[in-house]
């Protein structure tokens, strides 16, 4: 009873009689009265019995019971209540999709400069170099013609960039929709991006406002920016902007600056099949740049003048005449290697005329024919021997006596390596130093007839050796340079000082650092070729100092004078008689010397090899009264050659380029080297000397200034010098204490020493 209480919710008593008979009565409809107000109406209830007899009153004839106009009308209610839903939904997620453009277009433009702040930047600027003859030899900067107005330009050179690049650019706002959808349809197509779909304003400010990347960010970027443009700029600006911005490949901005490299002509002058390769380089400009590609070029320039042709711009028959009509001229900017002294020009330039803002034409002294004739003789000569002497870089520097650089040959090939071999790098100039030595030692009173021996040396430890390793006892100073021998230059250094050598070498011109030891007189301090060609300048001048220059004079393009090189005051650091003693001795060494090959014929030069230890490298500097020039030859990871020499290579290459050089060239004397000091003849010394047959005995004369005694030597072979002792003046020779004689040193000397 519990369990049927708490079932049933509460008690239920049993009927009886009556009651219970009457418990399971109920009325139907047809037991109503019909017409009955609305308070007599049944509940609605289903018989029971009409689930067991679904026929039971269809003797009832017209009283079915009708559909109910509640359900139809739930039903219409919600058919119209799912066409609302849709519509509202649709709405919603529009709201959204447009608060969410606004916000990456806000998002994006946080990103740009304030619109009020922006301009048209100024192109950079460019610089134009040019040659003595005022012929253009390179290019600095972005290469890039004058602006050019879209008036001056035939009509089909701006035609062929819309045909091929924006066919719809006078009917889109900045931003073409049909043209994205019609690119992504194509990339979708061929399964990968295949055509773009960004306008010529687009590209516009990409170029004037935005990196090359490729992201969605910097896209969206792009568009704002087309868009800011297309509201500043009216289309036919806009274009112009264009045609004077874009980068056709080569270094070359602007159509002017395109046809002028390619076609050298104005763009006002371009032919349509011109004007079509000019177009279609915009797509893969370094591809498709005729100097590179010519091929590629033209069947671009096809599919241009096909475009043309649909576009209405030209006649079919237009375009079929014009296919392979492009003739590439291509003009070419200057040598290869004159890239290193644009190279060099451009370090200079910003303490001659600080930041430059503005294109700029810099004059420099370099002539354009002796710069061709030092990159062949440079390049030929590795070509033909740079194996057999494993030698791979050369470095060639040639200036007028006063300093104004000719030409300048950094390496054998610019576009492998723009390393300047001739400015930047430093190496061990070997003997060439030398004559810094020699000229200490007669500023002190010695002179070219001065005797000293050539012997084995022994400076606590370390034992400089000549080339050939042999010695030959007694001889002048003239031989000595002549044939570079190392044990007189050493015992010169010693009795003058290293540190007397140094301020000698840093006072003609050499300006880097040099260590003040005894290997000095060896040349074992790093200089650069362009210094030390221009510290012999004032062997070939009659004594007076210059500074290398390149650049003389720089304009703005408007003809603005911004540089004008002031000319050096007069400052003679070498006294003429003791020029003359060296342009003598120095000239010896073409004559019978280590230099013999380096002659020029009808000519009066002098000069010196130079060879570093281990035969890391070699080089000579000679000069004319004309030209001074050197020559290194060597590797850059200072790897050893196979015994190339001074009198070797490096000689070879000076003669070819100073003998087509001076080709021309009123004959003219050294300065000086006529001067009052006369020297005695080689063969008449050499006669009074003892010749290479044995140990050599020194001879009996008195030195004219005491050596001092030399300091331990460092580890690495360095010697450091004390403080040198007084130079006094050198007597004459002994005349009564006189070797064996000996004959044929001369002939020896050039059978056997070329270094």
């Amino acid at each position: 009873m519990a369990w049927g209480r708490k079932k049933g919710g509460g008690r239920k008593e049993p009927l009886f009689g009556l009651p219970a008979a009457l418990a399971d009565l109920r009325l139907s409809p047809s037991d109503r009265v019909p017409g009955g107000g609305d308070d007599d109406k049944p509940a609605r209830s289903k018989p029971k019995n009409s689930e067991k007899n679904p026929d039971k009153g269809s003797d009832s004839g017209s009283e079915r019971p009708r559909p109910s106009r509640s359900g139809s009308k739930r039903r219409g209610k919600s058919r119209g209540f799912g066409i609302g839903r849709l519509f509202y939904w649709t709405a919603v997620l529009c709201l959204w999709a447009g608060i969410a453009v606004i916000g990456v277009v806000v998002w994006v433009g946080a990103h740009l400069p304030p619109i009020q702040s922006l301009e048209i930047p100024k192109r950079p600027p460019t610089i134009q170099i040019v040659g003595i003859d005022g012929s253009v030899l390179a290019q600095r900067g972005e290469m890039a013609g004058a602006n050019i107005a879209l008036k001056d330009l035939p009509p089909y050179l701006p035609k062929a960039f819309i045909a091929i690049e924006d066919r719809r650019f006078y009917s889109h706002f900045g931003v073409d929709p049909v043209g994205i959808l019609r690119a992504a349809v194509t990339n979708v197509l061929h399964r990968g991006v295949s055509q773009g779909g960004s306008t010529l304003t687009q590209q516009l400010a990409k170029n004037l406002f935005l990196t090359q990347e490729r992201t969605m960010q910097r896209k969206l970027q792009e568009a704002e920016l087309a868009l800011w443009l297309e509201r500043k700029h009216s289309k036919s600006e806009i274009l112009e902007l264009y045609l004077n911005r874009v980068y056709f490949g080569s270094g070359a901005y602007g159509v002017e600056a395109a046809a002028q490299r390619y076609f050298g002509k104005s763009a006002k002058n371009v032919t349509l099949p011109e004007a079509a390769m000019l177009a279609g380089l915009v797509k893969s400009p370094s591809r498709l740049a005729p100097n590179r590609n010519p091929e590629g070029a033209e069947q671009r320039a096809q599919v241009v003048l096909a475009a043309m042709a649909d576009a209405k711009f030209i006649t079919d028959a237009q375009a079929k005449a014009s296919i392979g009509q492009p003739s590439i001229a291509v003009k070419p900017a200057g040598a290869g290697t004159v890239n290193y002294v644009a190279d060099w020009i451009g370090e200079v330039l910003d303490d001659l005329v600080g930041q430059i803002d503005q294109d700029i034409v810099v004059q420099t002294t370099i002539d354009p024919k002796l710069q061709a004739v030092a990159e062949a003789a440079v390049i030929d000569e590795l070509a033909a021997k740079s194996v057999k002497f494993n030698v791979s870089q050369g470095a060639l520097v040639a200036m007028t006596p006063d300093g104004a650089v000719r030409a300048m040959v950094g390496g054998r090939n610019y576009s492998e390596s723009q390393y300047n071999r001739a400015v930047t790098a430093k190496r061990q100039p070997g003997s060439s130093f030398k004559p810094f030595v020699y000229l200490t030692a007669v500023e002190a009173g010695l002179t070219p007839d001065t005797i000293r021996t050539d012997a084995p040396l022994d400076i606590k430890g370390w034992k400089p050796e000549n080339y050939t390793h042999e010695y030959f006892g007694s001889v002048t100073l003239t031989q000595a340079l002549a044939m570079s021998l190392n044990t007189v230059a050493v015992r010169l250094g010693v009795e003058v000082g290293a540190k007397n050598v140094v301020r000698t070498a840093h006072r003609l011109g050499i300006s880097s650092k040099l260590e003040p030891n005894v290997s000095i007189a060896l040349g074992t301090s790093e200089v650069s070729v362009l210094e030390l060609v221009g510290a012999y300048a004032p062997f070939a001048n009659g004594g007076y100092a210059v500074s290398p220059h390149v650049v003389t004079r720089i304009k703005t393009s408007s003809g603005k004078l911004l540089y004008d090189r002031p000319t050096d005051p007069p400052n003679q650091v070498i006294e003429p008689r003791y020029d003359a003693m060296m342009n003598s001795m120095m000239r010896e060494t073409l004559i019978s010397g280590t230099a013999r090959k380096a002659e020029i014929p009808g000519w009066t030069a002098a000069g010196k090899t130079g060879t570093s230890q281990f035969y890391r490298d070699a080089c000579f500097i000679g000069y004319t009264a004309k030209l001074v020039t050197g020559v290194w030859l060597g590797n850059d990871d200072n790897s050893p050659t196979k015994k190339a020499t001074g009198g070797g290579l490096p000689v070879e290459v000076w003669s070819r380029f100073m003998k087509a050089a001076h080709q021309g060239v009123p004959v003219a004397a050294i300065p000086n080297s006529q001067g009052s000091w006369a020297p005695a003849n080689l063969m008449q010394i050499s006669s009074q000397i003892t010749a290479p047959s044995g140990p050599a005995a020194p001879m009996q004369i008195q030195p004219p200034i005491q050596a001092p005694q030399p300091a331990p030597v460092p580890s690495g072979g360095y010697y450091r010098q004390p403080p040198p002792t007084p130079a006094r003046a050198s007597p004459p020779p002994n005349p009564n204490a006189r070797p064996e004689a000996a004959a044929g040193l001369d002939g020896w000397l050039a059978d056997r020493l070329f270094r």
